[in-house]
């Protein structure tokens, strides 16, 4: 039985009629909406074709634009890794046999969690340039970048910690039964199959760190968005200049799905499906340690 029929009962024969019925209302409404819009700015003359030539121009792209793009993507890469390595190291945390060590995993978490991103960037920046750290030309980026990985990485640790209580809990016992340890169970059965399973909500994950690097446009950080705005002011087309930065923004994030998509793939044609029944190590191939 599958995952999915596990989950939800496939829909019968009226329940995909209405399905259809109800994504064709809803496709018509958004089409309508985004015709008044389009509307409304061509009266207002800003569909004009003499506010979107410069946008075709090499000047505003070596100039502006793809700096930015380079900006963003460098934040965001930067922020993916750190959020990752802190998610699994605290997600782990919280999992761990030691209470001490799950308490103090969890209070740095749920603190993290807690605090809006852009109020941690504003007191980041102004520590950071307080004690002088990583040179002036770099205090946004630094800010940005590690408000970014403290509270991705504490959602990630909160998506592995529940990714783990989600497995049956015949997996744990079957690793203490050929001789794991608790530690080794967890590494190597119960983590790969809950990363497999949280791999959806990841990808949401990393697509949120990759919108979020605008926010750094307020410290100032000269990203996307920030040099968007430039073109806007420099060339008097501010609507024209958003949505290219919009679509460039989808162009990423559509980007950033498709290869979390083929990594997602790949797993699964290992085998390491979620849910599934990850190969266990025979007793004595895994190094007797704790967390």
């Amino acid at each position: 039985m599958s995952t999915q029929n596990v989950l939800f009962d496939a829909p019968g024969p009226k329940a995909r009629v209405r399905h259809l019925v109800m994504t064709a209302v809803g496709a018509v409404f958004v089409l309508g909406i985004a015709f008044l819009v389009l509307r409304k700015l061509d009266q207002q003359g800003q569909l004009e074709g003499s506010l979107w030539r410069p946008l075709a121009t090499a000047d505003v792209w070596n100039e502006y634009l793809i700096p930015g793009l380079w900006a963003t993507i460098k934040a965001a890469a930067v922020s993916i890794v750190g959020a990752m390595v802190f998610g699994l190291l605290f997600g782990t945390g919280r999992l761990s046999h030691l209470a001490p060590v799950r308490w103090v995993c969890g209070v740095i978490v749920e603190f993290f969690r807690a605090v809006p991103v852009l109020l941690m960037m504003y007191f980041g920046f102004y520590f950071i340039a307080a004690r002088d750290l990583f040179g002036a030309e770099n205090y946004a980026f630094a800010a940005t970048v590690i408000a970014l990985t403290l509270y991705n990485g504490s959602v990630i640790a909160e998506l592995v910690r529940s990714g783990v209580f989600g497995l049956p809990k015949g997996q744990r016992e079957a690793g203490l039964s050929v001789g794991l340890t608790r530690s080794q169970s967890l590494r190597s059965i119960e983590l790969p199959q809950a990363l497999t399973a949280m791999l959806p909500a990841l990808v949401s994950q990393l697509v949120v760190i990759l919108k979020d690097s605008a926010l750094g446009s307020a410290l100032p950080y000269i990203e996307l968005l920030s040099q968007v705005k430039n073109v806007g002011t420099a060339y008097g087309n501010v609507i024209p200049a958003y949505i290219v930065g919009a679509v460039l923004f989808i162009l990423l994030n559509y980007g950033l799905t498709l290869v979390a998509g083929r990594i997602e793939r790949r797993i699964n044609r290992r085998g390491k499906t979620a849910g599934g029944t990850a190969a266990l190590p025979l007793p004595g191939t895994v190094a007797d340690d704790t967390i």
